[in-house]
């Protein structure tokens, strides 16, 4: 990373380069690899069709993808200290890069596996290296600008990834939704290798650990913590589908997970040179961080996963219009999460009101959501996602700001592994608690819905028989007006008590959320940043 705040020989002295410029060249390949985790979704049955499998098959082209992500995204920290933070961090540009095309040409079903397992291992480590890349490029004092930078991108890439794809696939072809990586990988590769440089201090601490035998591979802690994060990956990933411990499968990954990231947590805290450094969280404020990094996570990709469901399974929207929904939520948080940077840089509001604050928005907007109906509009959907935009717009800068608080520079490539696994572990639980939840408490609505309304209730029986005549003047027979006058009511039940399912989720999100807010008088007091930085 280039610098010019450090006095350096003539003749290793480094070209100084923007911060900016830096921040822009990182964030572009770690919004291009967020895109992709959620790019995909929209187009499956179109991959189902073209490489002639079943819709469940391909359903693995996320899950392989979401597996080979988690493993590598903790030992992140840990890889860029033994290769270097630019060679890994270009490394994993370029294996995305190459693997994506091999996804956008594969001919079948298992070429398209192995290279998403390939491009997931590439991608793991661009989100925590661009984080770590952050903290060292800006001082203290400009660091949340920079993190704002990160929020736009973290949260824009999700919420655009469905839409892009449901556009890509209607106008071109699903290879498209692969092959779109490698102009931006090319970009990113070129502006990385020109303007990134690891910091002297970065190097200077790899070369003590160099000289003093600690960069060893650890193969017994990348095997635990790559097993465990694989198995529990596939839990959260496959259990709705498969019946959760219904299925022998499901289970036996339980265990491995549990049994595995238990040893690695034992082994990581003895060892002098751990993969991750679990030690970090004694800082009380970088463990709250870790906290809010999970809820942020959590809620986001839940209901990033909910809307656009919601939207096609009950109001009839194509998968663009309903990605187009999460917009306005995107929009409201690149405005103004530079505006929260500012207020914290000028010390115009503390990071712990700001975050109070953010928590407290963040749940009234799940509790507006679960008062929808039927009958709501796609612009009451739309405002209720910039309102929740609003909370997130204020909540992931200070959380950034307060995590790394307490930490020194030597610490700092460490933790953005750390807060990274938290934040991607709360978008894996999120996914999976929405998707299992709504299911259940739909059967548990149409159950107390049935005992009310009883299958011999004379109002529904006039309905029925109103229904019927109806259609049998229209030309149906008797029998067929009979079996589609009940399937009519059914199918409104149906979505009555499916719409109240994902009611409950949003509530119970907003309570989960509203339940971090004390969490914020448990954060120690730190030395706020000073004024704001020039412009660039």
């Amino acid at each position: 990373m280039a610098t010019a705040s450090l006095p350096q020989p003539a003749s290793t002295a480094r070209r100084a380069v923007n911060p900016w410029v830096i921040a822009l060249t990182v964030t572009l390949a770690t919004f291009m690899e967020l895109l992709d985790t959620s790019i995909a979704n929209v187009s499956l049955p179109y991959i189902a069709g073209g490489l002639g499998r079943s819709f469940d098959e391909v359903t693995w082209i996320l899950t392989t993808y979401l597996v080979a992500n988690a493993v590598v995204l903790p030992m992140s920290a840990w890889l860029s200290r033994v290769f270097g933070r630019k060679t890994y961090y270009m490394a994993c540009v370029a294996l995305f890069t190459i693997t994506s095309f091999f996804c956008g040409i594969a001919p079948s079903l298992n070429i398209m596996l192995i290279s998403r397992v390939l491009q997931g291992i590439g991608g793991g480590g661009l989100a925590p290296v661009e984080q770590a890349i952050l903290v060292d490029t800006f001082p203290p004092e400009k660091r949340a600008s920079a993190f704002a930078l990160y929020t736009v991108a973290i949260v824009t890439a999700p919420a655009i990834g469905p839409v892009l794809g449901g556009w890509i696939t209607d106008n071109y072809t699903w290879r498209w939704v692969f092959l779109i990586n490698i102009p931006i990988g090319a970009l990113s590769l070129f502006l990385t290798n020109r303007f990134v440089q690891d910091p002297p201090a970065f190097e200077a601490e790899r070369k003590t650990a160099r000289q003093a035998g600690r960069l060893k591979i650890d193969v017994f802690g990348i095997l635990l913590i790559g097993l465990g994060s694989a198995a529990l990956e596939i839990v959260l990933d496959r259990g709705q589908i498969d019946d959760w411990f219904g299925s022998t499968f499901i289970t036996r990954m339980f265990f491995i997970a549990i049994l595995c990231w238990i040893a690695a947590i034992w082994w990581e805290l003895k060892t002098s040179d751990p993969i991750i450094e679990l030690r970090l969280l004694k800082s009380r404020n970088f463990s709250i961080a870790s906290v809010y990094y999970f809820v942020f996570g959590f809620g986001l990709f839940a209901t990033t996963t909910m809307i656009p469901q919601i939207l096609q399974s009950l109001y009839g929207y194509r998968a663009i219009d309903a990605g187009l929904v999460l917009g306005p939520g995107a929009l409201v948080i690149t405005m103004l999460a530079p505006v929260g940077a500012q207020l914290i840089q000028r010390k115009i509001v503390s990071p712990k009101m700001l975050i109070f604050c953010s928590l407290t928005v963040i749940s009234l907007s799940m509790f507006h959501y679960s008062g929808f109906n039927l009958q709501t509009d796609y612009n009451h959907y739309a405002l209720a996602r910039a309102y929740q935009g609003l909370g997130y717009a204020f909540f992931f800068v200070p959380v950034s700001v307060i995590a790394y608080s307490e930490l020194s520079p030597a610490q700092n490539n460490r933790a953005s592994s750390l807060t990274n696994l938290f934040r991607n572990w709360g978008g894996s639980f999120g996914i999976a608690f929405v998707t299992t939840l709504s299911e259940r408490r739909q059967d548990y609505h149409q159950t107390i819905t049935g005992a009310y309304l009883p299958p011999s209730s004379p109002q529904l029986q006039n309905a029925i028989q109103r229904t019927t005549s109806y259609l049998v003047e229209h030309g149906y027979s008797a029998a067929d007006a009979s079996r589609a006058a009940y399937l009519r009511y059914y199918n409104q039940l149906a979505d009555q008590t499916r719409l109240l399912g994902f009611m409950d989720c949003f509530r119970l999100v907003g309570w989960l959320t509203l339940a971090m807010v004390p969490l914020v008088f448990f954060l120690r007091a730190f030395r706020a940043a000073g004024k704001a930085p020039a412009g660039h």
